[in-house]
């Protein structure tokens, strides 16, 4: 039985389930086939079908999607906001490749400055003593472009470090906070929030993932009652206005 994260349970299910779909003829291809079906390619069949699915949909459901998208990433926006006030524990990568120790991060309650400090013994600390206000953000770096990365070779695992790193750019002389990420999964998070606050727009492969299940959840609801029933591309016909109004009723009239 698969165990780990739902994620990346998610992702292995996937690549099975495709892949045997092909039906491959052998176990090597079958191999090959699992392989060549990386988490970056599983994205891009994702977004293709979802689009394709967009353009057999009726367009008052497309409308609808559109209508609902605003709302659903404000929804989003919040959650990584939430998840930065909670705080995460990340890597110290020093010169001598050593990654035993630890720092924590979080964002206050009121989402205007970001505490951090290191770790002793595994306890986290409740006060801090190296605030950095989030007004005086400036701009958030990604992968190579962190100070923290520059230097770092083609390897493998430099590679995957690269893929987890960020920093952020403040107003003290140009000085950078800088991070390497747990997992693929808190650096998309992070990278949301920070962009958040900066007031840019959420880049992870996340969040469109999130947005496209809220979606389908949201539209399944809304068209819950519409079951079986097709929907027309075009709006029915306005009648004809009466030839009269004498139907209405008239309240400027007190009842006697």
């Amino acid at each position: 039985m698969l165990s780990g994260p739902p994620q990346v349970l998610q992702v292995v299910r996937e690549q099975i389930t495709r892949t045997l779909s092909l039906k491959p003829t052998s176990l090597e291809l079958f191999k090959t086939r699992v392989n060549a079906l990386n988490y970056s390619e599983i994205l891009k069949l994702r977004q293709t079908e979802r689009l394709h699915q967009e353009e057999t949909l009726a367009v008052p459901v497309l409308e609808l999607r559109e209508r609902l998208k605003p709302e659903l990433l404000e929804l989003i926006r919040q959650q990584r906001l939430l998840r930065l006030c909670e705080g995460t524990l990340f890597r110290k990568i020093s010169s001598r490749r050593r990654q035993d120790k630890l720092w924590y991060c979080r964002l206050s309650p009121n989402h205007k400055v970001l505490h951090y400090g290191d770790v002793e013994e595994g306890v986290v600390p409740h006060l801090f003593c190296s605030p950095v206000p989030v007004a005086d953000m400036k701009a958030l770096l990604v992968g190579k472009e962190c100070p923290h990365m520059k230097e770092k070779s083609s390897g493998k695992q430099n590679k995957d470090v690269l893929e987890l790193a960020f920093s952020i750019v403040y107003d003290v002389e140009e000085y950078c906070l800088n991070f390497v990420a747990p997992t693929r999964y808190e650096f998309c998070l992070w990278t949301d929030g920070l962009n958040v606050l900066l007031g840019k727009e959420m880049t992870s492969e996340r969040t469109q993932t999130d947005l496209d299940v809220l979606l389908s959840m949201e539209l399944k609801l809304r068209l819950l009652d519409l079951e079986n029933i097709s929907i027309p591309d075009n709006p029915p016909p306005v009648p004809k206005p009466p030839s009269n109004l004498n139907f209405c009723y008239d309240f400027s009239h007190a009842e006697q």
